[in-house]
């Protein structure tokens, strides 16, 4: 049963900080019910929601199955996913600074863009997230997503570890006296993240509702010090994936959650029962919760393939522009693989097309001629290339699915305080 555990936390003794937040007090940790083994009852309306969210997402997946290169669109929404489940903890990248930022890294080796770099680490994360789809989900997979996530930040002494103390979300950061949540306590993570990945390794439920459960579960977990909620966002694209509704395209979820904030946070205190299992109290929240994720998850890929839409259009003004393409040629490769690339070297166009340096610059140069791809700095021999309309329509893509029609509310997540050693 679902339980508030009551702890105690020590007042400190650190100098230099108010009495509010030197104090000692009692609190409550909820301690949530095991997932793996238990029955989840769907409401007739929950199951409608999930079942449109299910049709939405198959629609896109069979839709891009029609492009040359699916992975480019992949990758878009990708990143379009890690900017979003970032900017819901604080992390605000535009989408031409992260691109500009990942082409930079790649070629010196690391961003120098300290917060862009953070993001670059989430769509490394959700990338593992994406391919774990052989053999059954692991605490240490879910520890993988996790160390590729903060390895490259100031908190990377966590990175791929679970907590080993009290964390909160909420009030002081020194205490969880006014905390607006107390996950476990550390000594309860291990049991309930082997739990969690025996649930994710089933199929007795739909998939969106599993994911759903799984996020959720994930967060009242919040088995981290740093870092769980894009690590739980990241999760569900493992759900999509390893069922088998989302082969292609994970649709932009977190770009939906991150407007509807209200709703979001709503949804997992929802999720956050006291009592049996079995009982309404739990029945209703954990539904709720699920219609909450299954509308997010339909909007998200509504739009997305409208952007599909969007991004197959703009390629075929392409070819009109630059006219006469051979088969197999280097600039009509370039076509379908600039979506997912689109701000390049001369370099990079060479390495992603298996080509000469040559037949690689001769193609950048068309493109350039053509208007598609225009220079953006460096010298003449490590000169960058941006295509301006995809990264206009990838803004495009955040602002639609940041301003859903109709949904005006608005809130501030929850902050994911840090945790203080006592």
């Amino acid at each position: 049963m679902a339980e508030l555990v009551r702890r105690t936390w020590e007042p400190q003794g650190a100098s230099g900080l108010p009495r509010y937040d030197r104090r000692g007090c009692d609190y409550h940790a909820y301690v949530p019910d095991p997932v793996a083994d238990r029955e989840f009852s769907l409401t007739g309306a929950t199951a409608a929601d999930v079942a449109d969210a299910e049709a939405a997402v198959t629609r896109l997946n069979s839709r891009v199955t029609t492009l040359a290169d699916t992975e480019a669109l992949a990758r878009l929404l990708l990143r379009a996913e890690a900017v979003a489940s970032s900017h819901i903890e604080g992390l605000q990248v535009g989408a031409r600074r992260l691109l500009r930022a990942e082409a930079a890294g790649a070629a010196a080796g690391a961003a120098t863009d300290v917060t862009a770099a953070e993001v670059l680490g989430n769509i490394e994360a959700m990338d593992v997230a994406v391919h774990l789809t052989d053999g059954p989900l692991t605490p240490g997979d879910i520890l993988e997503m996790h160390r590729r996530l903060l390895s490259s930040t100031d908190r990377h002494p966590y990175a791929g570890r679970f907590r080993d103390q009290q964390n909160w979300i909420g009030g002081s950061s020194y205490n969880p006296c006014a905390a607006a949540f107390v996950p476990p306590p550390e000594s309860e993570v291990p049991a309930l993240m082997d739990d969690l990945c025996a649930f994710v390794n089933r199929d007795s439920l739909p998939a969106v509702a599993q994911a759903a459960i799984a996020h959720a579960q994930f967060e009242t977990i919040h088995p981290f010090v740093d870092g769980n909620g894009r690590t739980g966002r990241a999760l569900v694209h493992v759900v999509l994936r390893r069922r088998g509704l989302a082969p292609h395209v994970v649709p932009p979820i977190s770009l939906v959650l991150a407007t509807r904030a209200a709703d979001y946070i709503a949804g997992l205190t929802d999720y956050r029962y006291v009592g049996p299992a079995d009982g309404a109290a739990a029945t209703a929240g954990i539904n709720r919760w699920i219609a909450t994720f299954a509308a997010a998850t339909a909007a998200a890929a509504v739009d997305a393939e409208r952007f599909e839409t969007q991004i197959a259009a703009l390629k075929q003004t392409w070819r009109e522009r630059l006219g006469g393409l051979r088969t197999g040629s280097a600039a009509g490769e370039l076509v379908d693989r600039l979506p997912g690339a689109p701000i390049v070297t001369v370099r990079a166009v060479a390495e992603m097309l298996g080509r000469t340096y040559k037949a690689a610059n001769d193609a950048v140069a068309r493109f350039e001629a053509a208007g598609i791809l225009t220079p953006i700095s460096g010298r003449r021999r490590d000169r960058a290339w941006e295509a301006g309309e995809i990264i206009d329509a990838f803004t495009a893509l955040e602002r639609s699915l940041a301003s859903p029609t109709g949904d005006t509310r608005t809130a501030t997540p929850a902050r994911f305080v840090p945790v203080r050693r006592r």
